[in-house]
């Protein structure tokens, strides 16, 4: 596929901002204004633009960007799904801009989505209890850990470390750490899961919990999990389930099913709901009936008469957002729960699977482990993995994430999620391929055919820019 990205530009910029297509200066006029005079100023600019120069200039920021609209998003860990659009229909509909503070009485049928999605969650994952409040998938581990630690407290134990395997995210230490806890890393075994006769010699006394992903980073299925659950119960620690990866199991396995006792679900990956600046987020936690008194509050139940209301649990952690979360996002994800149902959700975590073992035999690279669930990590060898995947882009997809995990040496992890056909398929392949056996040249002054060519991320690294200045400063 031949690919040129959009490109508009004045002298050396790119499409300019737009207070420099314009810069129409408003005086303002005096008024009581209860701000000391160094916070104030006497004239504005506001850009004197018509709403087609406006519509324009939107449209060429996202001529110039990538998207899930735009192409193929394969990002490994991501779960870059198409945010279908009937969602926002949902969400945009007047009847939801209702103010948090209504009382129960007059927000029944909103409070009644949000009791629905707690017992979406909770059957999907196994789980007998639901919290909607965490705003984002690291804040849902965050709360669960933080669940974890009320819990052991409350019951008098004083434990101080967390297990958490090498290809763990990120996340996963930070959020021990956050919380207070020591974390203990486990290595994986040859075949690239947790490694069980290290985790039987890593618990003890001391631990609070295993922060576990399954399907792991490189898309393989813990086998052991009852094992490793009940060595973690029996050192009397809990089981915690990141969700990273719950795409590859919907419909067909339930993390709750398995052991585990507490889980966070990303609504941006699994339920198609926005990513990134597209949010905001929403990171949900689920737990077993035992945790369930320590989830933020309010949380949302039914009474006897069939009414919804929001009730505070007996030894809540209190709270870790505003109200019941971000309820314009969790709309959306019960939206999209409510209309693929069961059998639509099991069978998009089928493709899911079965596209990422189709795209793994399309490539030259050398895939180590398999067979895969949802995603997999091919490796680019003696090639730099970065180089590989900017010369991707002038092939026309999104690149895989790169030299992550670490167990695999320049790493390329994929995730092409059920959305893409077998045609889309190939394309990815044939981008990889082409890219992966091009000249040293050419993977290494890549891109040339995108908006932005290769850019210093030394510099932008050591140098970040992080504020914002006016034009004339």
């Amino acid at each position: 596929m031949i690919y040129d990205q959009a490109r508009y530009t004045e002298g050396n910029k790119h499409e300019p901002l737009l207070s420099e297509k314009d810069d129409t200066t408003v005086a303002v006029d005096e008024t009581d204004s209860p701000l000391p005079d160094e916070l104030t100023r006497d004239e504005l600019t506001l850009p004197g633009l018509s709403e087609p120069e406006i519509a324009r200039h939107y449209t060429r920021l996202s001529q110039m960007n990538w998207s899930i609209d735009s192409g193929p998003y394969p990002l490994g860990s991501c779960t870059m799904k198409y945010n279908p659009k009937f969602t926002e229909d949902v969400a945009a509909d007047p009847n939801a801009a209702i103010h948090p503070d209504r009382s129960a009485s007059s927000a029944q049928g909103n409070l009644g989505v949000l009791y629905g999605l707690q017992e979406y969650l909770a059957t999907i994952g196994g789980m007998d209890a639901v919290t909607l409040q965490p705003p984002a998938g690291a804040a849902g581990e965050f709360t669960g850990i933080l669940v974890a630690k009320a819990y052991h407290d409350h019951h008098g134990n004083d434990r101080s470390e967390v297990i958490i395997p090498a290809s763990a995210h990120g996340t996963n230490f930070a959020t021990a750490a956050m919380a207070g806890y020591d974390v203990v890393e486990l290595p994986s075994d040859e075949g690239g899961r947790v490694d069980l006769e290290a985790l039987k010699a890593a618990v003890s006394e001391e631990t609070a919990a295993l922060m576990l992903t399954n399907p792991n980073t490189v898309g393989l299925f813990e086998r052991d999990i009852v094992e490793i659950a009940e060595t973690v119960h029996e050192a009397g620690g809990l089981l915690y389930y990141d969700g990273a990866n719950l795409n590859a199991l919907l419909g067909r396995g339930r993390p709750g099913d398995m052991g585990f006792d507490i889980m966070h679900y990303n609504v941006h990956k699994t339920f198609a709901t926005p990513h990134g600046g597209g949010g905001p987020g929403a990171g949900p936690v689920g737990v077993v009936d035992e945790l369930s008194e320590f989830l933020p509050s309010p949380r949302v139940r039914e009474t006897d008469d069939g009414d919804y209301e929001r009730f505070d649990p007996d030894h809540s952690i209190g709270k870790v957002h505003g109200f019941a979360g971000n309820w314009l996002v969790l709309i959306k994800a019960y939206a999209y729960i409510a209309r693929l149902g069961d059998e639509g959700l099991a069978d998009a975590s089928a493709k899911a699977v079965l596209n990422a073992n189709y795209l793994a035999e399309q490539l030259e690279m050398d895939v180590p482990y398999g067979p895969f669930h949802h995603e997999f990590a091919a490796t680019a060898g003696d090639r730099d993995a970065a180089d590989v995947a900017k010369r991707m882009l002038d092939f026309g997809v999104h690149p895989p994430t790169t030299k992550w995990p670490e167990m695999v040496p320049e790493a390329m992890l994929t995730e092409p999620t059920e959305i893409e056909n077998c045609r889309t398929l190939d394309q990815l392949a044939e981008a990889f391929n082409n890219a992966y056996s091009d000249t040293d040249e050419a993977i290494e002054t890549a891109p040339s055919r995108t908006t932005a060519s290769r850019i210093d991320q030394v510099s932008a690294a050591r140098n970040p820019r992080l504020s914002w200045q006016a034009l004339d400063e």
